[in-house]
């Protein structure tokens, strides 16, 4: 049986390090996993692809999904008419799971959107399946976005778990523990969805703030802050989860330090907590 293990995501670095130049710094930061930009990596070609990992001893932790399916009809008609042949590449590459999140809140009424995105997301999960490549679908929890636009949308755990498994068997959770803490998910939120419905993982902190004070752009690295994190990752063991977390953390200065710093800071907290955790 594998086990979790930590992985770089370029928030690290404010964004300034991405596909291909990430995988070396993150294997110099001693992460065993990397998130793979599709586009960059589709661009270089599959050999490239696979050879980076391998020279530097990384895994693919996730791709995102290359589809857009906020906007209108023909745009998302024209990237779903491209994703079979990125959810091969993905596949082939080692990563065959595909991530986005799906915004709390909407300018349309909340069975309006349900239905547009429940097509949607119905119809890229067939594509990807064909591919054998899962979709997790990220709920978003503070309060300011779910209030952004006119009608608040899915924000809870559940209830995005609920959707994921309307859209298709191959569709589950891409699980932000930032996310899990300010919607007010709990250990046995994990549990019961289980090993097959979390595709992916994001793993960071949060500050003990008002609900009203709490913006998505500052988060902490993962045991800095109030996140129950040791519970969270005992029951991503004891449901079986085997793959990345991801070290997503927006703020807190890193796009101000040496991205080698920055990206060496995020390892050295998942992996402490990690441990402390036991499941590493």
């Amino acid at each position: 049986m594998g086990s979790m293990y930590a992985a770089y995501n370029p928030q690290l670095t404010g964004g300034r390090v991405q596909w291909p130049e990430s995988a070396a710094l993150a294997a110099r930061a001693g992460f065993s996993g990397c998130d793979v930009g599709l586009v960059n990596a589709i661009k270089a070609g599959l050999e490239p692809t696979r050879r980076e990992l391998a020279q530097n001893h990384l895994k693919p932790a996730a791709v995102d999904l290359p589809v857009d399916f906020r906007k209108d009809d023909d745009t998302f008609r024209q990237g779903l008419a491209k994703l079979g042949d990125a959810a091969s590449f993905a596949a082939a590459i080692g990563c065959p799971r595909m991530v986005t999140y799906i915004l709390s809140s909407s300018t349309l009424p909340k069975v309006e959107q349900r239905k547009i995105l429940l097509d949607r997301f119905r119809a890229v999960a067939e594509v990807l399946a064909r591919s054998h490549v899962r979709l997790g679908l990220e709920f978003l929890g503070p309060l300011h976005i779910r209030k952004a636009n006119p009608y608040e949308f899915i924000w809870r755990m559940d209830e995005m778990l609920e959707f994921a498994k309307e859209c298709g068997s191959n569709c589950g959770l891409l699980l932000d523990v930032w996310h899990w803490h300010h919607a007010g998910a709990t250990v046995d939120d994990v549990l019961n969805a289980g090993k097959d419905r979390i595709v992916h993982v994001h793993f960071n902190d949060a500050a003990q703030l008002p609900p009203e004070e709490v913006r998505d752009n500052q988060r902490l690295l993962p045991g800095e802050g109030v996140i129950n994190l040791r519970g969270f990752l005992r029951a991503l063991k004891r449901i079986g989860y085997e793959d990345a977390l991801s070290v997503e953390v927006f703020g807190r200065g890193l796009k101000e330090m040496d991205p080698a710093e920055a990206a060496k800071l995020g390892y050295q907290a998942a992996t402490r907590v990690m441990t402390e955790a036991g499941v590493l």
